[in-house]
């Protein structure tokens, strides 16, 4: 193989392993393979254009044209020519994919389906890196700046991921960017043969092997620079981003600052993935909980607050987070003479579901959890630091179930000019039929309570409202008009209107994310799905607090203080909690939870269905790419470790010559002496062929500041070779071994701890296998080539023979 091929086949296999790192963010993974096949394709292109040759220019542009026929093939063949050819329609179709993958990015949890979009994004994703590998590192000859886009792949997988195996794709990703460089830096070398510095070795080694030496070149320095700082910032990169947030239900949301005090937060809008979630064709259970509250309708487990309104999303805003405190601090606007209840509740989460907010019934007034937690006081939210994510985790939680009387809501006074201020601003941009509705559906109310009531219940019953999970979502303005006007949503429609309506009549409010309170389970637990994902509006009352309404019809459940029915003037005696908090939540799901969604219609889900249910269960990661991975790094481990092996094999198969006559011992004492140069070498001695053995034994000793018997040994063997190479008749060295490993020692001694881990690790004298190979195949080259011209003048001697075409023409 020449040695641009070789340095493409290393472009090809570094691109891949970089690709590996995207392996834990879709499932299944069998992408990677097609993705594979048609990489090599297009590597495959650059090198046929490239012994052509074409120019660099267009070497890249026919590389790029090949991906965009393949991407055409696989994923818009029907609208392409000839199934092929990409025209307007495929083009168009193709864009529609990429946008519709954009939006399958924010609304799956990780691992996402591997739909038809996501595949488009990753496989053109790894093309388009892997032709950028190409270019610069085959194409131009450059392969330091390459680590780049296989940097930029490998931190923005690293930093979705956030997976508890980052390891293994860093040494996946970092080990191919080493070996292009170690490609390119031979195949530079193999342009002026083999040097190592100053001058270049000659072809032919005499028996004591000796090479040229001297220090790397420039390029070979820039490119080690380049390298070192490349792998730099794929380490400090995706700990130094924020975790990016993959939707409400996968992933975990954004988060910074460090641990230990201070900090701030700033999330995007996680409910990108609601419409998904409440889409899912079986409802995974997320979390089991256990709680002594005697009505569980108002157990909302709410993850995040989104406070702030842009006119293009509602998203939470950028607050300071601090250490969780022992006991939370009460929640604000909230007066004693409002009745609460304390309930205490064990939640569990499952193993799959990773997101770094935390599910609580609000408001929590104490968060009983292990981990790096931090409190968030605006939106009363515990958020995970440094990735710290509700994988497994189990908890307990004191809460206060809040029971305010109509009479006290509508009496609420004017909250605080800046509360109000921040949670009554809209954008400019939002459609008057907005605030205009408000006015018209609030129509004779007296006061703000009455107004937020007016429309909960405009959207929950009286304004034809139809619940529509397969509406498309949108947070714009737009959106919400859209929604007024075509009476179709699902909760987060009814969430952002009522939020938004609420905001032009100056009534402070936001809306909360996180969970219904779930289904009863035989056992008393409570079971909450994906299905049960939701929104909801909060409306400030001074002397309340932040309160919960449900404009969502069929879903949730409605505030009783919203009721008709809800007339006490007087405060409502609290009731007692039970003295003993439950029991923490088992380990295993019930099966009812694991029953299909088929089976539990037919009734077929077993007698274990029947039995008492317990907290989600983690299903753990495929064992697919489990194996795969651990395949992929003990192959790499391998590959890494071959200097290593080959130089103790080499070693042992040199000091454990037998045989006795005196070519035997002339073979000993060569390969003792070559032992002892390449272990000089392997410690930064580098060997001269052009010196003797007698000055080559004083370098050996002056550099290495070898004293002793350790010196005496290295001249005792210099001048056995020198016997062997120059005597008539020389006599038998006894020793040998010992010497070696005496010479080994000192050397080893005298040297750095970096010089030291390099001689065993990397060894300098192990490039001898790589001039071998490369002797062996010019051997077999010039064996061919010689195999061909007897061939050719076999041929012509036929050719002359009496009958043969030479005869015939004459």
């Amino acid at each position: 193989m020449s040695g641009r091929g070789r340095l493409a086949l290393c472009a090809y296999i570094a691109t891949m392993l970089a690709a590996c790192a995207l392996l834990p963010l879709v499932d299944p993974v069998s992408w990677i393979v097609q993705a594979a096949l048609v990489l090599a394709v297009q590597s495959g292109v650059g090198a046929l254009t490239r012994r052509v040759p074409l120019a660099r220019p267009m070497t890249v542009a026919a590389q790029a044209v090949t991906a965009l026929l393949i991407l055409t093939l696989i994923f818009a063949r029907g609208q392409a020519f000839g199934g092929v050819v990409p025209g307007p329609e495929a083009v168009e179709h193709l864009g529609a994919l990429l946008r519709r993958g954009g939006d399958d990015i924010g609304r799956f949890a990780i691992p996402a389906p591997a739909t038809e979009s996501i595949r488009l994004i990753l496989i053109g994703g790894v093309l388009l890196i892997g032709l950028l590998v190409d270019a610069l590192a085959v194409t131009y000859r450059s392969a330091a700046p390459a680590g780049l886009p296989l940097l930029a792949l490998y931190s923005v997988a690293a930093g979705i991921a956030q997976s508890g195996a980052a390891w293994l794709w860093f040494v996946l990703a970092a080990s191919g960017y080493l070996l292009l460089l170690l490609a390119e830096g031979k195949d530079r070398l193999a342009q002026w043969g083999r040097v190592f510095g100053g001058q270049a070795a000659r072809r032919g080694r005499n028996a004591m092997g000796f090479e040229a030496g001297g220090g790397p070149t420039a390029p070979a320095r820039t490119g080690r620079r380049i390298g070192a700082v490349a792998l730099g910032f794929a380490l400090v990169i995706p700990a130094a981003l924020p975790a990016l947030d993959t939707g409400l239900l996968g992933g975990t949301g954004a988060g910074k600052g460090p641990g230990g005090g201070g900090g701030t937060i700033s999330a995007v809008n996680p409910l990108v993935s609601l419409q998904n979630s409440l889409t899912q064709s079986d409802d995974r259970e997320v979390m089991r909980y256990r709680t002594n509250a005697s009505d569980t309708g108002g157990m909302y487990l709410r993850i995040v607050s989104l406070d702030e309104f842009d006119g293009t999303a509602w998203k939470s805003s950028e607050r300071r987070i601090g250490d969780v405190p022992e006991e939370l601090p009460r929640p604000a606007g909230l007066s004693p003479e409002v009745a609460t209840t304390e309930v205490k509740t064990n939640i569990s989460a499952a193993g799959w579901y990773a997101q770094n907010w935390l599910p609580l019934p609000y408001p929590a007034t104490k968060v009983d959890i292990k981990g790096r937690w931090r409190f968030e006081p605006a939106g009363r939210t515990l958020v995970g630091d440094r990735g710290q994510t509700t994988r497994g985790v189990q908890y307990g939680v004191s809460s206060l179930l809040v029971q305010p009387t109509a009479a006290q809501l509508a009496a609420a006074p004017q909250p605080t000019g800046a509360l109000l201020r921040e949670y009554t601003r809209v954008p400019d941009s939002l459609p008057d039929v907005v605030k205009k509705t408000a006015e018209q559906v609030t129509a004779g109310a007296t006061n703000d309570y009455e107004r937020a009531v007016k429309m909960q219940d405009w959207f929950a019953s009286d304004g034809g409202f139809t619940y529509d999970t397969q509406v498309q979502s949108g947070t714009g303005t737009s959106a919400i008009a859209r929604f007024l006007k075509q009476k179709q949503g699902f909760c987060v429609h009814f969430a952002f209107s009522m939020a938004a309506m609420a905001r032009t009549l100056h009534i402070p409010a936001r809306v909360a994310v996180g969970f219904t309170p779930g289904t009863a389970q035989p056992d008393g637990t409570m079971s909450v799905g994906l299905r049960d994902a939701h929104a909801w509006p909060e409306l400030y009352f001074e002397g309340v607090g932040w309160t919960r309404f449900e404009p969502t019809p069929t879903r949730g459940s409605v505030p009783s203080y919203t009721r008709a029915d809800n007339s006490s003037d007087g405060p409502v005696a609290p009731a007692r909690p039970e003295a003993t908090t439950s029991a923490a939540p088992a380990a295993t799901p019930s099966a009812t939870a694991a029953c299909p969604p088929q089976m539990r219609k037919l009734n077929d889900c077993g007698a274990a269905a029947q039995g008492g249910g317990v907290p989600p269960v983690d299903r753990g990661t495929p064992l697919g790419p489990v194996v795969g991975g651990v395949l992929a790094a003990v192959l790499v481990v391998l590959l890494l470790s071959l200097p290593m092996l080959w130089r103790t094999r080499a070693r042992s198969r040199r000091l454990g010559s037998g045989g006795r006559t005196p070519a035997d011992a002339a073979h000993r004492t060569l390969a003792a002496w070559r032992e002892i140069t390449d272990s000089a070498w392997d410690h930064g001695i580098t060997p001269d062929e052009s010196q003797t053995p007698r000055r080559t034994a004083a370098h050996i000793v002056r550099v290495g500041e070898l004293t002793g018997r350790a010196a005496e040994a290295v001249h005792r063997v210099a001048g056995a070779v020198e016997q062997v190479l120059y005597a008539p008749l020389p006599g038998e060295v006894g020793g040998l071994t010992e010497d070696v490993r005496q010479i080994r020692a000192a050397l080893r001694a005298g040297a750095g701890w970096t010089t030291r881990l390099r001689a065993v690790l990397a060894p300098r004298s192990s490039v001898r296998v790589v001039w071998e190979i490369s002797r062996r195949r010019e051997a077999s080259a010039g064996r061919w080539r010689e195999r061909r011209a007897g061939l050719g003048r076999w041929a012509a001697t036929v050719r002359r023979w009496p009958g043969g075409a030479a005869d015939r023409r004459g």
